[in-house]
């Protein structure tokens, strides 16, 4: 424990960020790094509980205080070799996850928790500007070989593993550059595609193959890969997103946020937003863009945020983000009890650049003019009742709210329901679960045929991209598992003795 006195003596202080004003002029990442002194007072708050529960709050069962306490002794090479034994990207979870870890934080029962995520992004760029982060090749290869499809964080996971026990790995992406969403779905501003280059050229430069406009089903035979390799990891994603089939839906300016997102993240890299059009599963052939339009984001979750900061920065009139639920509390509930994860009101800093919120509103129809071009929506309130649990259970529409706004720009949020069936699912003729996802346990990860494996949102379905890097961990040892026998992969639970470090 680094200081015993910490969490009295300091209150939780998050890093200074570029104003609105500026930031909204590029698409730069703006959170500034804590000073040294920062650094050092917050990592101080851990209290190094006895139970540490925010073990059990991360998905990757990070060893959170661990590494607080060696960054308060500015241990920082002790720090990185905590963090990397558990956690194969910090870079990207320092930058993008929700911390569930900070929600379950025992000083998190009556004063604000560590900031357990900041500081584990620290850690890594530290240890990077310091030369820690090295291309690791293991000594000696299996003579096995593992195709992964797909190379969002899932893929990117289960491959650094897999490779670090000395399997041949090879990563099979469609479009033309690895990271999944990390690179076509999470805008630069929250996520600069420097970061994902770093990894991605470290994890090649240990032997990791990367094949980009592989399309497996479409453009590269699925035989091909059943013929070739020992073992496959379906790692695509949930790429389907959920639809909103009201009057209206096929006008011109009604389109689905990965759309737009991916658009604005390919006129940053500074390619051609219409490029390989024939890999989307959405095929869109038109620019999008916000400038001077009036901008209706529908869904309150993480994507939609990203829409209303993309949407501010390309200069829209107005920007309004629908949210079918109630507004949510700003503090816990008897229904949410510490250490479980709180349905709290979110304020991203998408919101603080600019947004006008409505809760529990639906969308009646979309409204065009003769040209088949967006003009407004038509809204309703909603009413909910709250069921025994807290949440919020049904609702009516509220009589006399309907009205229009006008929105010639309308984003599609709500989600996504399960992978792309069309192509290598189909060709492969795996089983599916009751939700549309791949049919794979947690205990096995193993689908209805044997050599083939699958993890991250294919299998579970939408979720974190700490889960999903969870999720390939988890799968890459019971794929060493089945074609070794046995596994030296370490185990979520930190049962094994080897860790592995990239």
């Amino acid at each position: 424990m680094g200081k015993p006195t910490g969490f009295i003596e300091f209150t939780r202080a998050t890093p200074d960020k570029r104003p609105v004003e500026a930031r909204l002029q590029d698409y730069k990442e703006f959170v500034q790094p804590y000073t040294g002194q920062q650094l050092h007072e917050q990592s101080a708050r851990c209290m190094n509980c006895g139970v540490p529960f925010c073990h059990s709050g991360c998905p990757l069962g990070n060893i959170i205080p661990e590494f607080n306490d060696a960054v308060y002794r500015e241990k920082w090479q002790e720090a990185y070799e905590i963090l990397s034994s558990t956690n194969n990207f910090p870079e990207f979870t320092g930058r993008i996850c929700p911390a569930p870890c900070e929600s379950a934080c025992v000083l998190g029962i009556n004063q604000p928790p560590v900031a357990i995520e900041e500081i584990e992004k620290h850690i890594i760029e530290i240890a990077f500007d310091k030369g820690f982060v090295q291309p690791r090749a293991p000594h000696v290869r299996s003579g096995k070989k593992v195709a992964v499809i797909g190379s969002g964080p899932a893929g990117l996971a289960a491959a650094v593993q897999l490779n670090s026990v000395g399997h041949n790995v090879t990563v099979f992406e469609r479009d033309e550059a690895p990271g999944g969403l990390l690179r076509y779905g999470i805008p630069d501003f929250k996520l600069e595609k420097w970061v994902v280059d770093r990894r991605i050229d470290l994890m090649k430069a240990s032997g990791i193959e990367f094949r980009c406009h592989a399309h497996v089903g479409v453009n590269v035979p699925v035989t091909d890969l059943l013929r070739e390799y020992h073992a496959i990891v379906l790692a695509g994603g949930s790429t389907q997103p959920r639809d909103l089939p009201v009057p209206g839906r096929e006008l011109k300016g009604v389109y689905f946020a990965m759309q737009f997102l991916k658009q604005q993240n390919k006129r940053v890299a500074g390619k051609d937003p219409l490029a390989n059009l024939e890999i989307e599963s959405n095929i869109l052939d038109e620019n999008l863009t916000a400038t001077g339009k009036h901008v209706v984001v529908i869904g309150g979750g993480d994507t939609g945020s990203d829409c209303v900061g993309t949407s501010n920065r390309q200069g829209a009139a107005s920007v309004t983000q629908f949210e079918l639920l109630p507004q949510p509390p700003k503090s816990r509930t008897e229904h949410m009890p510490w250490p479980s994860y709180p349905m709290l009101l979110k304020t991203t800093t998408s919101h603080e650049e600019g947004a006008n919120r409505l809760w529990a509103v639906a969308t009646k129809a979309f409204i065009g003019d003769e040209q088949g071009q967006l003009q407004a929506i038509q809204l309703v309130d909603l009413e909910w009742s709250v069921g025994a649990d807290g949440k919020p259970a049904s609702f009516e529409e509220v009589a006399g709210s309907e009205r229009t706004i006008p929105c010639q720009l309308a984003l599609l949020a709500m989600g996504f329901m399960h992978p792309q069936k069309i192509g290598l699912l189909e060709q492969l003729d795996i089983e599916l679960d009751e939700r549309g996802n791949v049919r794979a346990n947690e205990q096995h990860y193993q689908t209805n045929m044997a050599k083939v494996f699958a993890a991250g949102d294919m299998r579970r379905g939408q979720s974190l991209v700490v889960w999903a890097i969870s999720e390939g961990r988890e799968c890459a040892r019971k794929v060493d598992e089945y074609l070794t026998g046995s596994s030296r992969l370490e185990t979520k639970d930190h049962n094994l003795v080897n860790k592995v470090f990239i």
